[in-house]
């Protein structure tokens, strides 16, 4: 059911101020900001030959991760996320055996344009996780 790792999230004040610091020391292609209001942030990826780096920022009063960088002012790990080839059946699946999806359970569209849905950290050693269709 789980499939490869997507990304690792970073939470930032400036999504675009972080991001350039990995393209600068590492070289690595960085995206353009783009603005998901529905989800609240604001995103930039930095994409390595394995994986991406995403950095969010709040995006308007009421982004979830406000709250995160309150607490971790310098910012931090906010989220890993993994692909699923069913994003439906890998929910339920996880619904049965005990795991909480946040919010309503329906998935919405992420930052690469495909349905994504977290999972409770308590569920899974304390760190969040986001399921993206493949």
């Amino acid at each position: 059911m789980l499939g490869r790792l997507n990304h690792v999230a970073i939470a930032t004040k400036d999504a675009v101020k972080a991001a350039k610091i990995y393209g600068t020391a590492f070289g690595v292609q960085i995206s353009e900001a783009v603005a998901l209001p529905e989800h609240g942030v604001t995103t930039v990826f930095a994409t390595l030959p394995n994986t991406k780096i995403e950095f969010i920022e709040p995006l308007g009063e009421g982004s979830p991760i406000a709250k995160f960088l309150e607490r971790n002012a310098d910012g931090g790990i906010h989220h890993v996320c993994y692909e699923v080839v069913d994003i439906i059946a890998s929910r339920d699946t996880l619904v049965k055996e005990g795991a909480r999806v946040l919010g309503d359970g329906v998935p919405k569209i992420g930052a690469h344009g495909k349905p994504v849905l977290f999972l409770h950290p308590k569920d899974f050693s304390g760190a969040l996780v986001e399921i993206e269709q493949a």
